[in-house]
């Protein structure tokens, strides 16, 4: 090794002369034969931080590069990842409580081995802060290298392996302590042999040549990863045909359906049913899995998540991975009515990264995926049955500031509706000014769209690439200096809303439709979560909306103002004596004189009372129906419900 690390100091002292005037440097690595072409940009430090720290723990940068773009797309991201990893090596740390998919209620979270905690690790072997590991890239990095290399020496009976090949059951062991993880190990080596090119959020570009390096997976077999037994209701992997069209590459792997204690209501991540003829199947919902395709599928794998969704998608190539049958009830909403009545496809990627996620593989799939089920399930092909997680309610006000944000602003909603629809995805749409009373349909030209957007989640806010996005900005006035508005759950101080990824108080979503309120000039008004909302919306070329046709309630006469939902629960008058009535709050009020689209049809008005794994107690899974008729509405960037009872239909 003496004469490959005196290599490495001679490469990187020319990196460090040459990135000063932004030339390219070709990297020999001696042990795997890769070949590792970096392009040096003024003030580009990415990759010369990756090589001193493959330098100081020995490890092969080729496989600390793949490995990091495989968890992260080397971006810096905070602990939102599904396996609560920060940073670009997604280092791991042990959180007391997460959010339930089932209803959004907090959990209690049981801690794993030490050795799965990857960023209390790194912290011990670098002999630093934790937190100092989560925000500062460079560290992060090294900390990678250092876990990476004492998993390599643990295995390798405390020597460091001397070829690439031979750090593959490191690579695995890193990624988690599930089957999966051998999955992590398979699609980094994937990409060392196939080569790739990224360039990062702040226009660093790094590149690793095809290189010909055969994993050594012999060792695999002795690592002590989680086996999971196959569910007995869910069947297993090969005694079940995955529901998607045939022209998809998919497979089905079981997530867990197990009790986690001596409580038989303790249990994950999902729940058994008959829909759609228990349940209507409404609704389609669009994620994304704060991580890698492999993490996403590891954690719904494991019955303390209390999380699964039907479908996961991974971004390099739109592989599937169905993991809940569509005639069962994933948890991944946060809000249990959704979840009785929709289809979750979660897809490979993080959200304030999107743009690095979002391949035309994964739009794609997606679209042919959703195409088949909502033909399957006669799910309308619109946005107002093909939702975002980030344009659903959640059935307590407490907990709607921390309901999720995800696909987040850069998912090309525009495109991807119209592959959907099987429509030319150039498709014009002729604009027409519209006047009050109106309704218009979001539609902002995704490639030039481009309002600024920041992300806080590292604890530092900066400023993410100008790239295109799927919202329309709200003012308070037709005035490009006039404040965003703002939510109540968002700003409880009552302060203006922000460019923030996660302020979705402010941002009109691509294919919502809304009531106007008033037009100035170029400057449309909606009527949006119980306010006017300005946005810019100029005739011709730049239009961001377009008139369209649905169906509006308002308050009948005489309500000075009626409530809005998260769900279209039952009243307590249909529940029996053994099951409780279930609690649903008022998140919003519209006031008399307000107008919202609406879909115009009645929802169904059920709770599925899913309340232990082994049906232990009376009425244990019944559906109880109710016979109050409510309405969906598009409310702000997320839909609402409201009671027939309290509006008029127009």
């Amino acid at each position: 090794m003496i004469r490959l690390n005196h290599v490495r100091r001679r490469l990187r002292y020319t990196i460090a002369t040459l990135g000063a005037v932004g030339s390219a440097v070709v990297l020999m690595f001696a042990s795997s034969g890769a070949v590792l072409a970096v392009t040096q940009n003024t003030g580009n430090q990415k990759m010369t931080w990756f090589e001193a720290a493959a330098d100081e723990f020995n490890v092969p940068v080729n496989v600390l590069v793949a490995l990091s773009y495989n968890e992260s797309r080397l971006e810096m991201h905070s602990g939102a990842s599904i396996d609560g990893g920060y940073g670009l090596m997604d280092l791991r740390t042990y959180v007391s409580t997460q959010v339930s998919g089932r209803d959004g209620a907090k959990v209690a979270v049981p801690k794993k081995s030490a050795d799965y905690y990857t960023l209390d690790r790194a912290a011990a072997l670098l002999h630093v802060s934790a937190d100092k590991l989560k925000t500062d890239t460079q560290l992060n990095i090294r900390g990678g290298a250092a876990v990476l290399a004492d998993e390599a020496k643990q295995l390798n009976n405390g020597k460091i392996p001397t070829s690439a090949s031979d750090w593959y059951t490191a690579v695995a062991k890193f990624s988690g302590d599930t089957s999966a993880s051998t999955e992590v190990a398979n699609t980094v080596f994937a990409s060392i042999k196939a080569g790739l090119s990224a360039t990062t959020s702040d226009g660093q570009k790094l590149n690793i040549p095809a290189s010909n390096v055969q994993p050594n997976k012999g060792t695999a077999s002795a690592l002590n990863l989680l086996k999971l037994a196959p569910n007995s209701l869910n069947k297993n992997v090969s005694g079940y045909e995955p529901e998607c069209p045939a022209t998809l590459d998919c497979r089905f792997v079981p997530a867990a359906y197990a009790q986690n204690s001596a409580d038989p209501a303790d249990y994950g991540n999902w729940d058994p049913a008959n829909r759609p003829k228990d349940m209507k199947i409404k609704y389609i919902f669009i994620h994304d899995t704060e991580g890698s395709y492999e993490s996403a599928i590891s954690h719904f794998q494991d019955p303390t998540s209390y999380v699964s969704s039907q479908y996961v998608i991974r971004s390099s190539d739109g592989a599937v991975t169905q993991m809940v049958r569509n005639s069962d009830v994933s948890w991944a909403i946060g809000d249990w009515y959704d979840n009785m009545h929709g289809i979750n496809i979660e897809n490979e990627g993080i959200a304030a990264n999107g743009a690095a996620w979002y391949t035309e593989a994964m739009y794609q799939t997606n679209a042919k995926l959703v195409r088949y089920l909502a033909n399957k399930y006669h799910i309308p092909l619109d946005r107002q049955h093909i939702l975002g997680h980030d344009n659903i309610p959640t059935l307590r006000a407490a907990r709607l500031p921390g309901q999720h944000w995800d696909p987040g602003p850069y998912w090309d909603w525009n495109y991807f509706m119209r592959l959907v629809r099987g429509e030319n995805p150039a498709q014009n749409v002729r604009y027409s000014q519209p006047k009050q009373g109106d309704v218009v349909t979001i539609s902002p030209d995704f490639n030039t769209n481009k309002p600024p957007v920041t992300d806080c989640q590292t604890g530092t806010c900066i400023d993410l690439p100008s790239q295109g996005t799927s919202f329309v900005p709200l003012r308070k006035a037709p005035d490009m200096n006039a404040p965003l508005i703002s939510d109540p759950y968002v700003h409880a101080d009552n302060s203006d809303g922000t460019t923030r990824d996660d302020d979705w108080g402010d941002k009109a979503p691509s294919g919502f439709k809304y009531v106007v309120a008033d037009v100035q000039g170029d400057w449309t008004a909606i009527w949006f979560g119980g306010q006017k909302a300005w946005f810019y919306n100029p005739s011709g070329a730049g239009h961001v909306a377009y008139r369209s046709r649905s169906a509006v309630i308002t308050p009948k006469d005489g309500l000075s103002s009626v409530p809005v939902y998260g769900a279209a629960y039952p009243d307590a008058a249909a529940y029996p004596a053994t099951i409780p009535v279930q609690p649903f709050d008022e998140l919003y009020h519209i006031a008399a004189g307000q107008k919202y689209a609406t879909t115009g049809e009645w929802l169904p008005n059920d709770y599925f009372y899913d309340a232990t794994i082994n049906y232990s107690l009376p009425d244990d899974h019944m559906i109880v129906r109710g016979h109050t008729k409510y309405y969906q509405i598009s409310l702000n960037h997320r839909i609402g419900y409201v009671k027939a009872s309290d509006v008029v239909l127009r």
